[in-house]
């Protein structure tokens, strides 16, 4: 065989595998649930990638100031906190045919939660408050419905994030009033966090670190603050469960002259672009990320919903929809994959204050 045959038949198959991938992507239904704090409901739409657009699909009233949320490993269940009185998570089981939302049940929270997340297992919920300045975890029955709070731990003022790393062994919460990144160990049969050593990473000051996100590699975190729209990368020793910052840098428009106040931030999952969101100037910065040494280079702004809080990245890599706390909309931005720019916006209304997103993909 020759060279030129050789590379012809590579092409043909990477082409073939291509094929099959986007028409696996195809086949598969995308549904989009959107936290509305104000209207106490979840939205429910179907996201179309061939057209990149959303269609709704259902409302589900939840009784409370629905915000943070997040979806069980196996797809099956939607969990939402509540931040009104009385404070509790309630899980909503997923129709795989249709996205649609029932009922599952309910068990009380700690305090208002400004966020929650599962363990790898699923068996596990995590949340912050951000009031109380504290974490705790509660337990998950295997229907899928939460228990009762297991373990309640303070820690510095406005804890504000929670996750686990890939590995489970580790958990890292943000306290956006005290400048720091706390590190957990976490036994995952008993369901218990005990501090690391060290048990505490200091962040810059006065920035509030606010959200924060591991590469899929788990060799850097990527981390936000609120108060001065700072963006840094640290470092992650998987082995020790410990940070060490490497690159700042910032969210904010050029010739920015207002408060700061930064949101979210999210990885494309290719890991070839962050975008991070801004309230005051309403807009999504993008990044792109060194492969090698996952350091970020500014890649511009794209004005979107006004007050953007949340937003959320298809598994494609291909979508990125934001959500206006003020404008009551989701906007659906399409991803150049060469570049990493976003395209203009494709507006739907939603209900009060959305907040919260969450896509999931399911055959």
């Amino acid at each position: 065989m020759n060279t030129s045959t050789s590379s012809f038949l590579r092409r043909g198959t990477a082409a073939a595998l291509l094929s099959l991938a986007l028409a696996a992507s195809a086949q598969a239904a995308t549904w989009v649930y959107v936290a509305n704090a104000d209207s106490q409901e979840i939205s429910v739409m179907s996201l179309d990638r061939q057209r990149g657009t959303l269609e709704p699909v259902q409302t589900v009233p939840v009784g409370g100031t629905v915000m943070p949320m997040v979806v069980s490993p196996d797809k099956r269940v939607l969990y939402a906190a509540l931040r009104s009185q009385p404070f509790r998570v309630t899980s909503l089981s997923i129709d795989p045919a249709s996205g649609k939302l029932s009922k599952l049940g309910e068990a009380p929270l700690a305090d208002s939660m400004a966020n929650i997340d599962l363990d790898a297992t699923g068996r596990w919920l995590f949340a912050a408050s951000y009031g109380g300045g504290k974490i705790s975890v509660n337990a998950i029955g295997k229907d899928g419905a939460p228990g009762a709070v297991q373990q309640l731990i303070q820690t510095g003022p406005n804890a504000h994030a929670i996750h686990a790393d890939a590995s489970n062994r580790y958990v890292l919460a943000t306290s956006l009033g005290a400048d720091q990144v706390s590190a957990w160990r976490f036994d995952a049969d008993k369901g218990l966090l005990s501090p690391n050593d060290p048990p505490i990473t200091q962040t810059p000051a006065k920035g509030g670190p606010r959200h924060f996100v591991w590469d899929k590699g788990q060799r850097h975190v990527y981390l936000i603050d609120e108060l001065d729209a700072g963006l840094h990368v640290y470092a992650w020793d998987a082995t020790r469960g410990t940070l060490k910052l490497e690159q700042s840098t910032t969210t904010l428009p050029a010739g920015f002259t207002g408060k700061p106040w930064a949101a979210d931030l999210h990885l494309t999952p290719d890991g070839r672009y962050l975008y991070a969101s801004e309230r005051t100037s309403s807009t999504l910065s993008a990044f792109k990320v060194d492969a090698s040494t996952g350091q970020l280079t500014p890649l511009g702004h794209t004005p979107t919903e006004k007050t953007p809080r949340g937003f959320a990245i298809d598994s494609s890599g291909r979508f990125l929809i934001s959500s206006g706390q003020e404008s009551h909309h989701v906007a659906i931005h399409a991803i150049d994959p060469a570049t990493g720019a976003l395209g203009a916006p494709q507006r739907v209304a939603v209900g009060k204050n959305p907040n919260w997103i969450e896509i999931v993909d399911l055959p």
